[in-house]
């Protein structure tokens, strides 16, 4: 590297001893002022080499207020003091950042003429010391001010406008230098690279790297560990890598570079053997280094290796600083170890804005609102002041808690303190409104927001699908393409959610056919959304055909897609499907969720296999109340009252508390099986026992048992003691039950009452139709038909599917939308002359017996 030089004014002195000098306390240091000179005393002559030497050595001990005494001592003296020895002062402020004694530096200089303030090397001296300091004004005059000026120069000046971010600044800088014909050395080129990263100029950002080759810097460290820091956080991790295979000797700063790369572009798993191949190379890690391995951590939920990371800390003895505990705090929260957060919290003596934050947003995540508020609570009371991302993760709390109240308490806070233009904190007033139900207010908090980016769009359509505001979520959609925002998979995903929350599970799938031919490609969350949303919604066909199509693209689906496609079995009884899900949920171990086993059970009780369900169950390595449930209601599918009452039992003996569904499953047991009194029986001991309100599901099992058993009284007086209004499922049973008992008047009135609650079902008429035609009333039974075929009432068809071959083929009554329709009716056309002719030739060989 060039070294500045800088001309010498002192003359050769005899070599005498230095007296004895007053050492200055160190609390005295903010004091230091240069006295004036004093009469020497004509028998001493001590040489200004010898102070250069003394002064040289003493700044860089950090020992300045020593050093500025013995610049005393030499005007008390009337030593002459050149320019080295004011460098070498300057360069002790620079390690101990001390402004002040600087300045004072700088006004002796201005005061003793244009011989030192003029001096290139006291210019520079002086403006590499301001630029360490962080003075941009101070800095920038000096530096304009030179006539020439030289690398130190350009690279104080860089340094100084990339760390204040000003980086459009320091690369025009760069730009500038490298015009003039001065040559960028090892300590500009970093901070040049520093300021492509920030503008994320990486084209840039290999301009540099070529001219950094050109020039012989190919096996600097300094700018090769930069390189890989630019390359990594711009995600050109294959550049990165490469570039650091070439380092010759690559120290901490190297590997933290890397690895800084791969956790922020989400590559966690290649950042934790990063970590442990910079061990084995016997680097020692930093705090920055064992940060970023605990960040990994947290992302992948890698608990053992956290924890090791948390252990090598405490071994190497590093301090638990901010950088360091707010990532050990994070660490903790993301895993559900919130104890252990909050011991480190405590041990951080330094703590800021940042840690506290941190440990507000874990209590949020945890769902531990009340917490939540009471950190910020604290937070408060050690003079914090609430930032942008405090007032993020309260307003989270509340919409977690449906706070209402706090929550506007919150958003006056906002707006009081001018933060409500802030992106995020906007964002999270809107999905605090729209969680307390209160979409207008959401509505409006969006409108008022004047700047809006992808984030806030998409949080004002997630608010519409929460409630399945299809319609206002598709507007919402438009609108931002209109406004010049692209939607991103998010924005899809939302709009799927919405249509399907309103149950449009066919506009949802033209939705889908729109995003990928917008060249937007589905993520894991579109499969997952699509699949349990069309399995919800009776679509069972579709959302199989969904999980098959997202195998294919490569995409593996989580636990939450298994448990929409086995919905989808179960809805349509596609028994082997549900098998080949079964066998994919043993190969990527999903068994050891219990929702998904739960999803088994309740899969193999529909499709008609109870006792593979029994084996799923019994295999469980924990039983959960949802999984009883489960199995209990398989049992009242085919009315095993005994069964189900013998896992009721079991319940109770395990110490689990048995809920609604669980009692629901009982009473369909009994009202399949037709056990009235066992019914009764168990209905009372919810009530008495268990302190279960009764829900309109288990009122609903009572009055179709009773009324199938032609016990219309007790009925009706059961109806007429329920706590809310019947609803028409619970007319429709007993209208049902009027066919078998004759109930003719009784029925007619149901009717009626029937056809004013669902004028459009025509299944009630149909019903009525029918008691008619039992009672032998064939006019009033065609009368109704004919009425039904008038206004154009239809019942909704049945539907009936077959498996060939790995595909599902679905069927209704006179279905002509089946692709291959016309090969199924020559088929069929062709067996029923088969058919026919197999019933003339056994005619025939009757007829044949007979004459004989």
């Amino acid at each position: 590297m060039a070294s500045i030089s800088f001309p010498s004014t002192t003359k050769a002195h005899s070599s005498k001893k230095i007296p004895n000098r007053r050492i200055i306390n160190s609390s005295q240091i903010r004091e230091i002022h240069l006295s004036l000179p004093t009469k020497k005393p004509k028998n001493l002559d001590i040489s200004s080499k010898c102070y250069l030497q003394e002064i040289s050595s003493l700044c860089k001990e950090g020992q300045l207020e020593e050093a500025f005494s013995l610049l005393s001592e030499m005007d008390s003296y009337e030593t002459q003091i050149g320019p080295e020895i004011f460098g070498e002062i300057l360069q002790g402020c620079v390690y101990m950042r001390a402004l002040s004694e600087g300045q004072q530096i700088h006004a002796r200089l201005l005061k003793s003429g244009p011989f030192f303030h003029k001096n290139e090397y006291l210019e520079t001296k002086l403006l590499v010391f301001y630029a360490k300091c962080d003075c941009l004004v101070a800095a920038e005059e000096l530096f304009f001010r030179q006539k020439r000026p030289n690398v130190f120069s350009w690279s104080a000046l860089i340094g100084l406008q990339s760390r204040h971010g000003f980086s459009r600044d320091a690369l025009m800088s760069f730009c500038k230098m490298m015009e003039i014909g001065d040559l960028p050395d090892n300590f500009v080129l970093p901070n040049a690279l520093k300021a492509c990263l920030a503008l994320g100029l990486i084209s840039f950002g290999k301009g540099i790297h070529g001219y950094a080759i050109k020039v012989g810097f190919r096996e600097c460290v300094y700018v090769l560990s930069s390189l890989v820091d630019v390359y990594g956080k711009c995600g050109a991790l294959d550049d990165a890598l490469k570039v650091f295979e070439e380092i010759p000797e690559r120290n901490v700063v190297s590997w933290n570079s890397l690895m800084v790369g791969f956790v922020q572009n989400g590559i966690d798993e290649e950042a934790l053997r990063i970590f442990l191949d910079m061990r084995i190379d016997g680097i020692q890690p930093t705090r920055a280094s064992v940060a970023s391995f605990l960040s990994a951590s947290a992302n992948l939920l890698a608990v053992d290796e956290g924890r090791q990371g948390h252990a090598v800390a405490v071994l190497l003895g590093l301090e638990l600083d901010g950088i360091l505990g707010t990532s050990m705090i994070n660490f903790y929260c993301k895993v559900g170890l919130i104890e252990h957060a909050e011991l480190i919290f405590r041990l951080i003596t330094d703590r800021d804005e940042v840690t506290w934050n941190v440990l507000i947003s874990g209590y949020v995540e945890d769902g531990q609102t009340e917490r939540a508020l009471n950190a910020c609570h604290h937070m408060r009371r050690n003079s914090f002041k609430f930032d942008c991302v405090t007032l993020a993760n309260i307003l989270s709390a509340c919409a977690y808690s449906c706070k209402l109240a706090l929550g506007r308490i919150g958003h006056g806070y906002c707006i009081r303190n001018n933060l409500e233009l802030d992106l995020v904190v906007a964002s999270n007033i809107i999905n605090m409104y729209a969680s307390c139900d209160r979409i207008l207010y959401a509505e409006r908090v969006f409108n008022t927001t004047k700047l809006r980016d992808l984030v806030l769009w998409n949080t004002m359509i997630s608010a519409y699908a929460q409630y399945g505001l299809s319609g206002q979520a598709l507007r919402i959609f438009y609108q931002m393409q209109l406004e010049g925002v692209p939607p991103n998979v998010r924005s899809w995903n939302l709009i799927f959610l919405a249509f399907l929350r309103n149950g449009q599970a066919i506009e949802a799938q033209d939705m889908f056919a729109l995003m990928k031919d917008s060249k937007l490609h589905p993520n894991l969350v579109t499969w997952t959304t699509l699949i349990c949303g069309f399995a919800r919604n009776g679509y069972g066909c579709q959302a199989i055909q969904l999980f098959i199509q997202m195998q294919s693209t490569g995409i593996r689906p989580n636990s939450v897609c298994i448990i929409g496609v086995l919905l989808a079995c179960a809805n349509v009884a596609s028994l082997r499907f549900g098998m080949a899900v079964h066998g994919h949920v043993l190969r990527k171990g999903f068994l050891t969720s219990l929702c998904v086993t739960t999803s088994l059970v309740d899969m193999y009780a529909k499709c008609g296999s109870i006792e593979v369900a029994r084996e799923v169950f019994e295999k469980a390595p924990k039983k959960t109340l949802p999984l009883y449930n489960a199995l209990i209601s398989g049992y009242s599918l085919y009315g095993q009252f005994k069964e189900a009452l013998e896992l009721y039992n079991c319940i109770q003996e395990e110490g689990l508390v048995p809920d609604c569904i669980t009692f629901t499953g009982l009473l369909s047991a009994c009202s399949h099986s037709g056990l009235v009194n066992e019914s009764l029986k168990i209905f009372d001991e919810m009530v008495s026992t268990c302190n279960i309100s009764p829900q309109k599901e288990h009122y609903g099992c009572i009055l179709s048992l009773l009324a199938r058993y032609g016990n219309f009284k007790d009925a009706i007086k059961v109806m007429s003691e329920m706590p809310f209004k019947p609803d028409a499922h619970m007319f429709g049973s007993l209208l049902a039950a009027c066919k078998e008992f004759g109930g003719m008047e009784f029925g007619e009135a149901l009717s009626n009452y029937l056809f004013r609650l669902e004028p459009t079902n025509s299944a009630n008429l149909l019903a009525l139709a029918n008691i008619y035609a039992t009672s032998g009333r064939w006019k009033e039974a065609l009368d109704i038909r004919a009425f039904i075929s008038k206004n154009g009432l239809q019942k909704n068809p049945g539907w009936s599917w077959i498996e060939v071959e790995n595909e599902l083929h679905v069927f209704a009554a006179e279905d002509g939308l089946h692709p291959k329709r016309n090969k199924i009716r020559d088929t069929l056309l062709c067996l029923h002359k088969e058919m026919k002719l197999m019933e003339c030739w056994s005619t025939m060989n009757s007829t044949q017996i007979d004459v004989k």
